[in-house]
């Protein structure tokens, strides 16, 4: 028979909320930023461009974003996997409180 200690379950599974909502907060503010940024980026080439200060040459910067996704979507599940599965009940916590904070944010 497997013993349960539930209070060890419950501060796992709590403290993995709290860190993965504040987590997932933090990542939702920064990935409006990155957004802003890049776009404002592509808008200043694309007006430079227009101005004839610079040529931008879209297939190439295109190119690097098709071939990143490619390889994104042909390898193997990295290692770090295997640590996930491991810390089943901290994870958890953490993806809730993270989807959670994400919303939220």
């Amino acid at each position: 028979m497997v013993d349960i200690n539930f209070q060890q379950l419950g501060l796992e599974l709590g403290s993995g909320a709290v860190i993965g909502g504040v987590i997932g907060f933090a990542a939702k503010k920064v990935a409006k930023l990155i957004a802003i940024l890049v776009g404002l980026e592509l808008a200043l080439f694309k007006f430079l461009e227009s101005r004839e200060i610079i040529t931008v040459d879209w297939e190439r910067l295109t190119a690097g974003f098709v071939q990143a996704s490619q390889d994104a979507a042909a390898g193997a599940p990295p290692s770090w996997v295997q640590t996930i599965l491991s810390t089943l009940s901290v994870s958890a916590g953490f993806t809730g409180g993270f989807l959670l904070g994400f919303r939220r944010g």
